[in-house]
């Protein structure tokens, strides 16, 4: 049965109404989800660890009479490294090396501290510190994601943070080997099989037996989302995550199938994730939804990726591949693939997305994995402001400032003139009086 993804072509008199609608994805959640979020977190705070263990009760079938009860040791952590296969343990390592070195390149460039002085001898400059404790969710309901504990925790321990709990849902009490072994890997501190927004509530409020955080990160389904955005204040977060996404700017010379399976790898996500191509091409773009036709019987997750592609997909005619660059800059996708015989070519002109996949053989899934740089990305737009997850995320920054006698002769008279201004006499008399004492 072939499927129903959209068929759009820029220079026709509705394209712009129906790009619209393509584009249509609401962040907020509908009334039910956030009264019960509320509720979530407001027992959570008050009742700490025994709401902790009733939700996780109710929700994730697991029945335990303390929390600490609920914590994987670090005995088990690398019992799960031993037991995973050879291959499993291998794909581990490299992916969290290259993940490692990545973000190490990352510290050098930006999560250093720096000072100068000036020619009256002021010190100005930056103090970078990491963060002490930060908590990473990772999900665990439809499937396990041994990769998301790799993409939280190794920036987290290049940044330097102090401590890092995990949390997990581990539904009927069943728990995943890789995910474990990924812990291990990675250098995850505690490790706590709770999920949901009882989980996020634990480690921005603490309990008897999780420890507050400093910052949440890590992407889960509504009820997650929720949760991160009513404790920001309290904690910080990373963002709030929507629907996977990918983008495909094609100039048609990478094999039709590639492509294809480029737009599945996103949609088989879940029924709300995106997969969109823009090219040129009209022959081309007929191919690629050949191929998505004669492909998709064949993946396990069919149905799933049948329903993303009608929902939310489409194959965009343009008039160009400059054009195809203006309109995805419009989009701001989370993952870009620049599938052409020249991607430099097209680079330059590309401004916002998440993450920037140049030429045929990169493909969306490496990068998913163990390329290197992050996949935890903003998706919905937020690329236009937003960035991936780095070590950027585990650090604050707190301004240097000595300023030295003489500079303060210069200075002061700037500082007490704007304090008068906005009339506060005390700001103004402070720099005064350093100015009074050296005359």
């Amino acid at each position: 049965m072939s499927v129903n993804v959209r068929q759009l072509i820029t220079t026709s008199a509705g394209f712009e109404a129906e790009f619209q609608r393509v584009l249509h994805w609401s962040a907020e959640t509908d009334d039910a989800i956030e009264e019960r979020v509320a509720s979530i977190l407001a027992d959570v705070k008050k009742r700490g660890d025994t709401a902790v263990l009733e939700y996780t009760q109710r929700f994730d079938g697991v029945a335990a009479e303390r929390v600490a009860s609920l914590e994987i040791g670090r005995e088990e952590l690398n019992a799960a490294l031993q037991a995973v296969t050879p291959a499993q343990r291998h794909a581990l390592e490299a992916a969290a090396q290259r993940v490692r070195s990545y973000h190490e390149r990352q510290l050098d460039a930006c999560g250093r501290s720096w000072s100068y002085q000036d020619e009256d001898g002021t010190l100005l400059g930056q103090k970078v510190t990491p963060l002490d404790r930060v908590g990473i969710y990772v999900p665990g309901g439809k499937a396990a994601y041994p990769s998301s504990v790799l993409m939280n925790a190794l920036p987290a321990k290049v940044a330097g943070v102090g401590e890092i709990i995990m949390v997990v849902p581990t539904p009927k009490g069943e728990r995943n080997a890789m995910v474990l072994a990924a812990a291990a890997i990675a250098g995850v501190d505690r490790v706590f099989t709770i999920g949901g927004a009882q989980a996020v509530a634990a480690l921005a409020y603490g309990t008897a037996t999780v420890p507050a955080v400093d910052k949440i990160t890590g992407p889960g389904n509504a009820y997650v989302a929720s949760a991160k955005r009513r404790v920001f204040g309290k904690v910080g977060i990373d963002m709030i995550a929507g629907p996977s996404e990918i983008l495909v700017l094609a100039d048609g010379t990478t094999p039709p199938d590639w492509v294809a399976m480029d737009l599945f790898s996103q949609a088989e996500h879940d029924e709300m994730a995106q997969s969109i191509l823009l090219c040129p091409d009209a022959a081309y773009i007929a191919a690629v939804k050949e191929a998505i036709d004669r492909l998709l019987p064949s993946m396990p997750r069919a149905a799933v990726i049948r329903a993303s592609l009608d929902g939310r997909g489409a194959l965009i005619h343009t008039r160009s591949m400059q054009e195809a660059c203006e309109i995805s800059n419009r989009i701001a996708p989370e993952h870009l693939e620049v599938s052409s015989r020249d991607p430099q070519r097209w680079e330059p002109l590309l401004r916002h997305a998440g993450a920037i996949f140049l030429g045929a053989f990169t493909s969306e899934s490496l990068g998913d994995y163990c390329a290197g740089p992050n996949h935890v990305l903003p998706t919905a737009g937020t690329a236009r402001f937003s960035s991936p997850l780095g070590v950027y995320d585990f650090q604050k920054r707190s301004s240097l400032i000595e300023v030295s006698e003489a500079g303060a002769q210069k200075l002061g008279p700037i500082a007490a003139e704007l304090a008068y201004g906005e009339g506060l006499q005390a700001h103004a008399r402070a720099a005064e009086m350093r100015m009074e004492k050296a005359r």
